[in-house]
């Protein structure tokens, strides 16, 4: 089972809703492949400085295997540094690029 899931929203309940997706899909099917694209005005969430309740997801979330990719070009529209980002995002350089990819290679695409 591979998976992506696309959050492109500021907004604090989407971000909450998308992490329980995950946290959920991680506990049910602990051998699937989560990943997370992350562009837009929603890249202001995987900031390291961002809401501790959330970077702990987020770190809870990478520890068991979820990849997150953080789009550059939100980065840089954002004035987001990389090094701002929750250790262990990994940048990439289009975040629609990489949704197109991992479709490609067969992952299903959830946008909550």
């Amino acid at each position: 089972m591979k998976v992506v899931f696309h959050l492109d929203l500021d907004e604090e309940k989407i971000l909450r809703i998308t992490l329980t997706n995950m946290e959920n899909l991680r506990a049910a099917k602990p051998e699937a492949r989560i990943n997370l694209v992350v562009n837009g005005p929603a890249v202001k969430f995987f900031r390291a400085d961002f809401a501790e309740e959330h970077v702990n997801r987020v770190k809870g979330l990478l520890d068991k295997g979820v990849m997150i990719f953080v789009c550059q070009n939100a980065l840089r529209a954002f004035d987001i540094p990389e090094d701002a980002l929750c250790p262990g995002c990994s940048p990439i350089p289009a975040g629609v690029v990489a949704l197109i990819k991992l479709q490609q290679q067969g992952c299903a695409y959830i946008k909550p």
